[in-house]
């Protein structure tokens, strides 16, 4: 059965902004006198959520910086830089087809909702969606309770959305909605990574779109 609503993540699946985060990582390391450097396919083995722990496998100790002094100077650089990425391969593509299927779509994020508004409306693309879902801090929780207050004030069951991210937390984020998921590779973390989540993993985007409306070749 078609989904009713497609919920999008954004950075990573929409957003093709993983070169960016690298970059962004490293200086953030070198910036407080940190001597680790990661490429991007050591980035993408350490990225998770929560984003604290994260933060820690990537070498930072919140003794000596707090995590929230981090999070502050990571998003000063990452959002202004942020402007020169590109949508994924296949984004607009795979938003077509949902239109076209008269599938609602929305973007679930853990970006602060002002930031998810900024991006989104310079790639010419908020009109796609019926709501941009994002949290009220830059702190990255979970998009759990934002997404089934969604599904409630829209009358959605659980059973007619599916989530299209590029973690393992969003297959977390699914489960515990109540929704379906695929995950796609093409973002922050890698294949065998995403095959733990026990969901549809594909190669991008637009494969998943494909995948979803049953149009595959």
């Amino acid at each position: 059965m078609r989904p009713s609503l497609v919920l999008w993540d954004w950075n990573g699946t929409l957003l093709d902004d993983v070169d960016l985060c690298v970059d962004a990582l490293n200086r953030l390391l070198a910036r407080f006198g940190y001597s680790e450097h990661y490429n991007k396919e050591q980035y993408r083995e350490i990225f998770g959520f929560p984003i604290q722990d994260y933060y820690l496998r990537a070498g930072f100790d919140f003794s000596r910086t707090p995590f929230s002094e981090l999070a502050e100077s990571y998003m000063e650089d990452y959002v202004p830089s942020s402007a020169a990425c590109p949508l994924a391969l296949g984004a607009e593509k795979a938003l077509d087809l949902f239109e076209q299927a008269g599938v609602r779509q929305v973007i679930l994020s853990a970006s602060r909702l002002d930031t998810l508004e900024q991006q989104v409306s310079q790639r010419g693309i908020r009109s796609r969606f019926d709501r941009l879902l994002g949290l009220g801090d830059i702190y990255a929780r979970s998009k759990v309770e934002i997404g089934l207050a969604y599904l409630k004030e829209e009358g959605f069951a659980p059973n007619s959305a599916v989530l299209i991210g590029d973690s393992l937390h969003d297959a977390e984020v699914a489960a515990a909605m109540g929704v379906c998921c695929v995950l796609q590779c093409a973002g922050h973390q890698p294949p065998a990574m995403l095959a733990q989540a026990g969901v549809p993993v594909v190669e991008n985007v637009l494969d998943a779109a494909q995948m979803i409306l049953g149009l595959e070749d």
